[in-house]
């Protein structure tokens, strides 16, 4: 259509011309293509708003701005982390050679563009590539293979230090579980000698690190033994949260196992990463233990495992447990 057809075209009414078409019957936005956002420029400037007596929003319609964030304001809502990747899922090249325990990565990487890795027969030198568990590894003419993970779980006696090792030579929990597996496996955290219950071992670097940080809440559930009566009224003080000389510690829940018959035995359940945090908490009310017994660790349970006996995970219990941190 010519400029002179579109000239005598009559004009409707009611509506004014966009002040942003050009010459060539395009406006701005279409120049710009969908999607594209106005530069604030190109905003128009609205008026000012109604206030609430002049016909603004209706009552019982107003939006709750509580949670919006505001100028100067920040989030106080923990950045959720990255999931644990699946054992089985592909790896950089530099990090499954790491694994195998031949150098850290910065030399792997050296290594790789140096045409010194290849894979499945193949010379790899970019940075970056990815390698399944299965692949054919080759570094400067030997074959390589990463680390088996592994995942065990103990049902922890008592009279075993739940350390690593102890230089007066005494019963460690490492007694139990040395036969388990070629590879060293250490446990995630500690317990004391005469606690029992669950504690999970693993040679995975990148679990164990996330089950102790600090941002790491799961579930644990305690099957708790004093040797005195515990106060009805300390149920809801726990759950409430009490400052302690080692900082402000609180459970998730807590009840007694049978108020009738054994007062003395209560179940808590605790969402904290520190191991010692519930008998602080016990301990700061007075509280003599008689026998701390975890019974619930994230989503494992002692449930068919019995005292003194561990068991590798199965791979429903290891995706259940990756999910959890």
């Amino acid at each position: 259509m010519s400029d002179r057809s579109r000239s005598q075209r009559p004009k409707r009414t009611g509506r004014s011309e966009n002040p942003n078409r050009n010459r060539s019957g395009s406006s701005e936005s279409e120049k710009r293509g969908f999607g594209s956002r106005r530069s604030l420029s190109e905003t128009p400037q609205e008026g000012p708003k109604p206030t609430r007596h002049q016909g603004g929003k209706k009552k019982g319609h107003s939006k709750d701005t509580r949670n919006q964030r505001g100028p100067g304001r920040h989030s106080t809502k923990p950045k959720r982390r990255p999931a644990l990747k699946d054992v089985d899922a592909p790896l950089r090249l530099n990090k499954f050679i790491a694994n195998s325990g031949v150098c850290v990565r910065r030399e792997a990487d050296i290594l790789i563009t140096a045409g010194a890795v290849t894979v499945n027969g193949n010379v790899v030198t970019e940075l970056g590539t990815k390698v399944q568990p299965t692949d054919k590894v080759v570094v400067e003419g030997q074959r390589i293979k990463p680390e088996k993970k592994h995942y065990l779980i103990l049902n922890k006696p008592k009279n075993f230090l739940g350390t690593a090792g102890d230089k007066q030579g005494r019963r460690t929990v490492m007694d139990l579980v040395k036969n388990a597996t070629r590879e060293l496996l250490l446990p995630v955290d500690k317990m004391e000698r005469m606690d029992t219950g669950l504690l999970l071992f693993t040679n995975d670097p990148e679990m164990a690190e996330r089950m102790r940080s600090s941002g790491t809440k799961f579930r644990q559930l305690y099957h708790v033994t004093l040797r005195q009566k515990f106060r009805a009224e300390h149920l809801a003080d726990i759950v409430k949260g009490i400052e302690t000389e080692r900082g402000f510690i609180k459970a998730s829940s807590a009840e007694f196992i049978d108020e009738s018959k054994k007062p003395k035995e209560i179940g808590v359940e605790m969402h904290s990463n520190r191991p010692k945090a519930l008998a602080i908490l016990l301990e700061h009310l007075g509280y003599d233990i008689e026998r701390l017994d975890r019974t619930v660790l994230g989503p494992l349970t002692k449930k068919d495992l019995p005292r003194g006996h561990w068991r590798a995970l199965d791979r429903e219990e290891l995706n259940l447990l990756r999910m959890s941190l």
